[in-house]
């Protein structure tokens, strides 16, 4: 007896991928428009030229990328080194300090904005690129510690406790064991607050000085003015980097499984 086959989830993946990827693809295609408006005038590039002609918007990109390099990394430090350490304790308050470590990820960031103005305020930081990075490492500090953490937990201990049999030191069971098993988790962590701290508008608004300013917080600035082709074109070339950097791991693990 055949089963009566319902067209309806195959319908509801296509109305998803549709409200998913239409406006992306709407602003992609008006980024080579020759109008500002929101009507087809033709095909241009000049919307690209006076993108890489605006200095404020390579000063604001090339500020992000030193943000998010240094705090994620500063992050990946202070999250693996916090995770193993708590892997390997047992006390009472574990938990408790435990879940303090994620509340920066659990707080609106609207809060967190403005605790971060009031404690600089408060030691008379100058605000600025040095804000801005203890900010960010700040926030992005969970993200690498939930994964570690999880990754710690998968470990089989006696492996470790092997290594401690055969003579090696914990240091060096740390660095030839323990680092490279949850060397995955630490890159994934890594990656994930690099594109949180890329794409952060409101901790950077309340962190930054007058002379630091982010390629968010530029477009944000801009978006005041209305929107233009201009913003179009800068998030077709983010887009396009997205997908270029997918499609090189997708083409590593492809390489690593037939090789």
């Amino acid at each position: 007896m055949r089963k009566n086959r319902t067209i309806l989830p195959e319908m509801y993946l296509v109305l998803l991928l549709i409200l998913l990827y239409l406006p992306i693809i709407v602003v992609v295609v008006y980024s080579f428009n020759d109008s500002k408006l929101f009507q087809w005038s033709g095909f241009t590039l000049d919307w690209y030229r006076e993108l890489l002609d605006n200095k404020n918007i390579q000063q604001a990109f090339w500020n992000s990328i030193e943000l998010a390099v240094i705090s994620s990394v500063m992050a990946a430090t202070l999250g693996t080194v916090g995770a193993v350490a708590m892997a390997g304790r047992h006390f009472k308050a574990k938990g408790l300090i435990e879940n303090v470590a994620t509340i920066p990820i659990m707080i609106p960031e609207i809060i967190l904005g403005m605790a971060y103005l009031a404690f600089f305020t408060l030691l008379k930081i100058p605000f600025g690129m040095i804000t801005l990075v203890l900010a960010h490492t700040t926030f992005c500090v969970p993200y690498i510690y939930i994964n570690v953490k999880a990754r710690l937990a998968g470990l089989d201990p006696s492996i470790g406790e092997a290594a401690l049999d055969l003579g090696a030191s914990r240091r060096r069971m740390f660095f030839d064991i323990t680092l490279p098993m949850i060397a995955p988790a630490i890159a994934s962590g890594t990656m994930l607050a690099f594109a949180m701290s890329m794409d952060d508008v409101v901790i950077s608004f309340f962190a930054t000085g007058a002379e630091t300013n982010t390629l968010p917080l530029q477009i944000y600035s801009m978006l005041k003015m209305g929107v233009t082709p201009e913003i179009n074109a800068i998030c077709t070339l983010m887009l396009g980097a997205v997908f270029l950097i997918v499609a090189l791991s997708r083409l590593v693990r492809l390489r690593r499984r037939t090789g």
